[in-house]
């Protein structure tokens, strides 16, 4: 028979609770997609006591390395849980290759130097044979649950969903590539040259498309699915390197960010 505690946990003066007190936990698409993947593969009982304890800030805290996280949560007994929650990290050459081809693609590119986690980043490293985000998940706690995952377990991890909302680069560093280490091979790589014509179309008689003529060329959903993104008025600041130039002891580009964001103020915001 199953053995767990019943008892109400031990309250936690500044623990990691999460923001959402209620309904869904995760508000970016990247964050989403996590909680997801937990809620697909993971009980709906163990998750929802889970959730309970994330918002009441049972999670004391938690690391996150390539390919592990561990986590320290509070239950009922004066030792606190130990949570373990690994995946698959990709090797160097992995990495090589997925820094590749999002340095290849300039939309990417830019919006990863930004600091914006662009959608189809997660079709971009499927094709590649690298899921970003994982199927399953290996969770080992010290609690004498037998569930997988156990409250405590499914505490820690919608306590990192609501980080991946913070920094969406956390979803990266997991997968064995932190944010610095990215950032800076993406500097070094070329700016691609746009080498396809967008308003190239190609020539085809009208008589081979009859049948299909009054088609939308790209599925309806697909153009409802995603908004348009706009690129931060100070995009160029971020991604070039900084000059080695001050103003009063100020960098350069911290001068000049607030008024790349006034030019770009319409005249009703201005």
């Amino acid at each position: 028979m199953a053995f767990f505690e019943h008892a109400a946990p031990i309250k936690v003066d500044g623990g990691l609770a999460v923001r959402s007190k209620r309904g869904k936990i995760g508000e970016q698409w990247w964050s989403r997609r996590f909680v997801d993947v937990l809620e697909e593969v993971c009980d709906a009982g163990r998750l929802a006591r889970g959730r309970t304890y994330a918002r009441k800030g049972q999670v004391i805290d938690f690391a996150l390395t390539p390919g592990r996280v561990l986590a320290r949560v509070q239950g009922s007994r004066p030792k606190p849980y130990e949570v373990k929650i690994r995946i698959s990290s990709y090797d160097d050459a992995q990495w090589a290759g997925a820094i590749d081809a999002l340095a290849s693609r300039a939309l990417y590119r830019a919006a990863l130097l930004a600091g914006e986690m662009p959608h189809e980043i997660v079709d971009l490293f499927t094709e590649l044979g690298l899921p970003l985000f994982p199927d399953r998940l290996d969770i080992d706690c010290s609690c004498p649950d037998w569930g997988v995952p156990c409250k405590h377990g499914s505490a820690a991890l919608y306590v990192m969903a609501e980080a991946f909302d913070d920094d969406p680069f956390l979803v990266l560093a997991w997968r064995g590539r932190d944010r610095e280490r990215l950032l800076e091979a993406l500097r070094g790589t070329p700016v691609p040259e746009e080498t396809v014509d967008p308003l190239a179309i190609e020539d085809e008689p009208l008589d081979a498309r009859l049948a299909d003529f009054w088609s939308p060329g790209i599925s309806l959903g697909r153009l409802r699915e995603r908004p348009a993104r706009m690129a931060p008025p100070e995009l160029l600041l971020r991604a070039l390197d900084a000059p080695p130039v001050k103003v009063r002891h100020v960098p350069l580009t911290d001068v000049l960010r607030p008024h790349y964001r006034d030019l770009a103020l319409s005249p009703e915001e201005d």
